[in-house]
């Protein structure tokens, strides 16, 4: 196994449904401490026991629940917005504030290359330190966040560079400041402007997706989510807090909720999934990074070969059949009726 393969379990931090992986984890390397200072050959054995690794977690994540996956689209460990555009992003010059009150650091823009491709940039990062965190608000984006988004997209659309969208935030910044200034108009002004915006958008979730906050720059010709990402209108302890009044039923919300990659792409929420390295994007940040670029510069390459005016339309139209499955389902009730 590779060496990143273990940057989660050096964070010190275990997912509750991990114990097991985590066990054989030590074992390794308490072996391999013992081969080292003994002298003693234990590779049989050290193989032996990567093989059950290996085994333990394709099965472990190939089965995750949807609590489960929301567990690891939170993980303090996993690659945040600012490690991809430093592994993936060349030539990145960010660009700051919105030019009518501040600069919001939870929204990262900047203009860059990604591939062989030219692009905008934007990212909602939540900071990995706790100074850096509280800084970005955990990547809960203030209105002036949204206005600078808007300010890149536009500039975007002036030089005809695609833009290109990194989702990750629990929601929009619910302050009273954040109200005063207008985060509800900004997020609305965002979805009107990025649906007709002339230049291709492409839109991926790479943590977490919490509801307008994550639309607000999440309106695009093609949305994709990486494997182990979420994605709802409201968190799965919300959502129980509203219908059992308790948090504690936060697993049986995310179940019922159909928030995850694979839910998702089932009810044509989102065109692709971007696949991550085994055991979740926290274990390789690097392979983790190299799958995002390949999508991307994919993607770009095919939304280039669209005329405008033909983008624009199968824009529309993506976004006003994404309630199909609501549609059908009462289509259905009229019937039998």
């Amino acid at each position: 196994m590779a060496k990143t393969d273990n940057l989660g379990a050096e964070s010190g931090f275990q997912l509750p449904f991990e114990r097991s992986i985590l066990g054989l984890q030590r074992k390794i390397a308490e072996l391999e401490a013992d081969q080292a200072e003994s002298g003693r050959d234990l590779t049989a054995e050290i193989r032996q026991l990567r093989a059950q690794h290996v085994s333990v977690l394709r099965k472990t994540y190939q089965n995750l629940s949807a609590w489960e996956t929301v567990q690891v689209a939170r993980h303090p460990a996993r690659p945040l917005a600012r490690d991809y555009i430093e592994r993936i992003v060349k030539n990145f010059v960010e660009l700051h504030g919105d030019r009518r009150f501040a600069d919001d650091r939870a929204m990262v823009c900047g203009l860059g290359r990604i591939g062989s491709e030219k692009v905008a940039l934007i990212a909602q990062h939540k900071g990995r330190e706790t100074k850096e965190k509280i800084a970005c608000n955990f990547g809960c984006a203030h209105p002036e966040g949204y206005r600078k988004a808007l300010r890149v997209m536009e500039l975007a659309e002036k030089f005809h560079l695609p833009v290109v969208t990194f989702i990750d935030t629990p929601g929009a910044y619910p302050g009273i400041g954040s109200e005063e200034r207008g985060v509800a108009e900004a997020i609305s002004r965002n979805l009107l402007e990025m649906s007709r915006l002339k230049t291709p958008i492409v839109c991926v979730v790479i943590g977490e997706g919490g509801s307008g906050g994550a639309l607000g720059i999440g309106v695009g010709d093609r949305i994709a989510m990486l494997e182990y990402a979420y994605y709802s209108v409201i968190s799965p302890e919300g959502c129980a807090a509203i219908l059992w009044r308790t948090g504690e039923k936060a697993s049986e919300a995310a179940e019922a909720m159909k928030i995850t990659s694979r839910d998702l792409k089932a009810l044509d929420v989102i065109d692709d999934i971007v696949p991550e390295p085994l055991g979740g994007a926290h274990r390789n940040p690097v392979e983790a990074a190299n799958n995002l670029e390949r999508h991307i510069v994919r993607t770009l390459r095919e939304l280039s070969r669209v005329p405008v005016a033909n983008l624009l339309k199968h824009r529309y139209e993506r976004w006003r059949r994404m309630g199909k499955v609501i549609h059908l389902e009462l289509q259905a009730g009229a019937a039998k009726t």
